[in-house]
């Protein structure tokens, strides 16, 4: 039998050391937290969008993985068209719906900023294997190596937990225990997950003690984190975009700072 080949990236960025790719997107997305206001949120969008064509992410894929954040965004805004701060002129007064002119400005900042902010780390962290982001983050940021590879360890589990869930369903299907009482076997299952999930914990601790992973002092790894050029640009895109997008805004005068004075 012939596996599948695994599909594999092939944008200019697929091949990015992941800790460039988190400092790019903590770089775009600390200007936008410090204001709310459309004009920063959108030229931040709007100068991210080569970046998200150069992720090496299919048409298909992008839609698929960044679907959350196109549902989420307008709800958002919605929420705060009908109960944000109120200013200018009032279009609707019903009950505790009250929908302004400084709603509505409010509501469609909003919406730029979660696209602005959740789109490029989304789209960049897409293509992220998470060893090559353990790697990174031990070699290149200097993290604790036992708090990396701890968590890499629990990372890796996560997706048994979706095959035990299916197994534990099959399993009481198969004893006839799971064809009525419905919150009932749910709440069954979840504790019989957690146990399964301890007892699989705890033997990976144990495994990873054995193998020396809790040793001190300086370690060995068996790939080398890589960083050269392209980190650096990705990184100099990411503090461009920020700065241009707060530049914009103050410049029109559509600064906001949360902090303080609107």
């Amino acid at each position: 039998m012939i596996l599948p080949t695994p599909l594999v990236p092939a944008g200019p960025l697929a091949r990015v050391n992941p800790v460039a790719k988190l400092g790019a997107a903590l770089l775009m997305a600390a200007p936008l937290v410090l204001t709310i206001d459309w004009v920063s949120a959108a030229v931040a969008l709007l100068l991210s969008v080569p970046l998200l064509a150069m992720s090496g992410l299919g048409w298909r894929r992008f839609w698929a993985r960044t679907a959350p954040v196109w549902i989420a965004a307008p709800l958002t805004g919605v929420t705060i068209a009908l109960y944000g701060e109120t200013s200018g002129t009032v279009h609707l007064d019903w009950l505790f719906v009250r929908i302004s002119d400084g709603s509505l400005a409010l509501a469609a900042a909003t919406v730029l900023r979660i696209l602005a902010l959740a789109l490029p780390s989304v789209v960049l962290f897409a293509t992220v294997d998470p060893t090559d982001l353990a790697d990174g983050l031990a070699q290149r940021a200097r993290l604790p190596a036992r708090f990396v590879l701890g968590a890499l360890g629990g990372l890796r589990l996560v997706g048994l937990l979706v095959d035990d869930w299916r197994e534990l369903e099959v399993a009481r299907r198969a004893r006839g225990v799971a064809d009525t009482g419905r919150l009932r076997r749910v709440l069954g299952m979840a504790f019989a997950l957690i146990v399964l999930a301890i007892r699989r914990g705890s033997a990976l601790a144990t495994s990873m003690e054995a193998r020396g992973f809790g040793a001190h002092g300086e370690r060995t790894w068996a790939r080398i984190s890589p960083w050269g050029a392209r980190e650096w640009l990705l990184l100099a895109a990411g503090a461009g975009i920020g700065l241009t997008a707060v530049a914009v805004a103050v410049a029109t005068g559509s600064w906001n700072f949360i902090v303080g004075p609107s």
